[in-house]
């Protein structure tokens, strides 16, 4: 049953003292929204009041923003409105999450400048049923079946243990004024299509159908809550970090079964199952991406590095680029290479004007690049140092190799020199290059 004194112990359980705090609140106009809006009002707390006009419904959304606004008008407190226009670009497909976005850009907006601290939403538990049904159909593991957490990234959802039928009788019960949203009657969503046909037929089952659901989701959040505390352990087994690349153990992850797989590799993106599956297949030198990380295999280690920014992309994709055109272009004998290469820490190599023979270059490796290191013996290729140097194939491709005009190696920046053109004490004349 939802009371006022239902509600508040509900939020208690969320937030400790809800008094101190300040509040947003998402308001639709729909008997979810408006009940949520009275009972934070008739306890009164501190908030203020969101609502965004999608101008999808005709004369039906402009009722809606007009209940909402009178509500907030007759009772003193602060009102936004966001009305969508042609500038918001609405797409011709994927309109619900398009239209998600929007809303929680613009709350987010507003809690910034009204320096509100949480977000309140007035989800209730026939959306969690509808959430778990379609997360269910989604094969989305264990975190998806256990439902919509009621405080996350501060959000707060206070309803998600009352029923519709709740929310309707405390509407009725108070004379409250809502609207209900027709175009949720259309099935044209899956989400609309299990609220109409689905529950329905799950209720006729069991008179306490949501009321166990409810307990099987508080057993489920327990056992995610218990997975994630045992995942986190293996992972301190399994995985290492640095210079923001991580190296997950092949052998010890491959042992692992298909739960810990998969929860370890959805952190890093990859969410499907058949593509979970080819990772720990595939030969050595293979590359998978996920939308946050890139995964190459490596010989010893699954090797992920976050996904660049769009400028470090292009520039990373580059084969070669011409640092210096002639002599003549290099200002008082000195290049820096910060603008493409970070170092942990400040290098520079000198190298003998004399044996320099331009343009000079960074690139990518090739086959057959051949290096003569400074402080040993004879040359290498540059794959051979790589792999005498332990470095992972997924770092090798974010190495530059600093070139003569003949395309002779320089160095491997910023690991080692090529002594054939540095500057000894002899040289006349000298080159810095400094990254």
């Amino acid at each position: 049953m939802l009371t006022k004194e239902t509600f508040n112990h509900a939020l208690r359980n969320l937030l400790q003292n809800p008094e101190s705090s300040n509040f947003l609140l998402a308001v639709s106009g729909g008997a979810d929204s408006m009940v949520l809006l009275q009972l934070f009002n008739s306890s009164r707390l501190k908030f203020q009041v969101a609502h965004v006009n999608y101008h999808l419904r005709g004369e039906d959304s402009n009722a809606d923003q007009d209940l909402v606004r009178n509500f907030c008008s007759e009772n003193n407190i602060p009102f936004h409105l966001y009305e969508v226009s042609d500038k918001d670009q609405k797409p011709e497909n994927s309109i619900q999450n398009w239209a998600r976005n929007l809303r929680y850009d613009f709350f987010r907006k507003i809690q910034k400048d009204e320096n509100l601290e949480y977000l309140v939403t007035a989800h209730h538990l026939n959306d969690q049923l509808e959430t778990f049904l379609i997360n269910l159909s989604k094969a989305s593991g264990i975190k998806g079946l256990s439902g919509i957490p009621a405080n996350e990234n501060q959000i707060l959802r206070p309803l998600l243990n009352f029923t519709k039928d709740a929310i309707y009788a405390f509407a009725k019960e108070n004379q409250l004024e809502f609207r209900e949203d027709l175009s949720n009657k259309k099935n044209n969503y899956l989400r609309n299509f299990i609220r109409n046909e689905i529950a329905p037929k799950l209720f006729e089952t069991n008179e306490n159908f949501l009321q166990n659901f409810a307990k099987s989701l508080n057993f489920l959040d327990q056992t995610k809550q218990f997975v994630e505390e045992k995942i986190q352990e293996i992972e301190k087994e399994l995985i290492s970090e640095k210079d923001h690349i991580f190296y997950i153990n092949k052998a010890k992850f491959s042992e692992q079964n298909s739960l810990t797989k998969f929860e370890i590799l959805r952190k890093f993106g990859f969410h499907d199952e058949i593509e979970i599956g080819k990772i720990f297949n595939a030969e050595k030198g293979k590359t998978f991406h996920s939308g946050e990380f890139q995964l190459m295999i490596d010989r010893e280690n699954f090797v992920l590095m976050k996904t660049s920014s769009n400028e470090n992309v292009l520039l990373e994709n580059r084969e070669e680029i011409i640092i210096a055109e002639s002599l003549s272009s290099i200002k008082n004998h000195e290049i820096s290479l910060s603008k493409y290469i970070s170092a942990e820490q400040q290098m520079q190599w000198l190298f003998d004007e004399e044996k320099l023979t331009f343009p000079l270059k960074i690139r990518k490796k090739k086959s057959g690049d051949l290096i003569f290191p400074i402080g040993m013996i004879g040359k290498k290729t540059v794959a051979k140092f790589f792999k005498d140097e332990k470095i992972p194939i997924l770092a090798q491709q974010k190495i530059w190799l600093l070139c003569n005009g003949n395309d002779e190696i320089l160095g491997i920046i910023p690991l080692r020199q090529d002594r054939r053109f540095s500057a000894d004490q002899n040289a006349q004349s000298k080159i810095k290059i400094k990254f």
